[in-house]
């Protein structure tokens, strides 16, 4: 563990306090856990980075794949044999 000061308002402070006697847990514990809470709710995307993910992939869907009918073909037979083997490691 690494010790850290930092400075909290009064109000906070009593928070933190009242928090951990509460739960009969040291402060640090209690600042641990809300700072891991806290860290997991805002893992994920906000509502304006979903929107351009989902642009982005709208657009790539829009997207023409281009190439030849021997590279699809190409493609298909490699499919088709890696579904028959099945995986596994040094399959080809």
């Amino acid at each position: 563990m690494v010790k850290v000061t930092f400075t909290l308002d009064e109000t906070t402070v009593t928070h933190l306090n009242e928090t951990a006697r509460r739960l009969s847990k040291p402060k640090s514990e209690v600042v641990r856990e809300a700072i891991d809470a806290y860290y997991a709710k805002n893992d994920k995307l906000s509502e304006a980075e979903r929107q351009r993910m989902l642009r982005v992939l709208e657009e790539y869907g829009r997207t023409p794949k281009v190439g030849t009918r021997a590279e699809a073909e190409r493609e298909l037979r490699e499919i088709r044999e890696s579904r028959r083997l099945g995986w596994r490691p040094g399959a080809r």
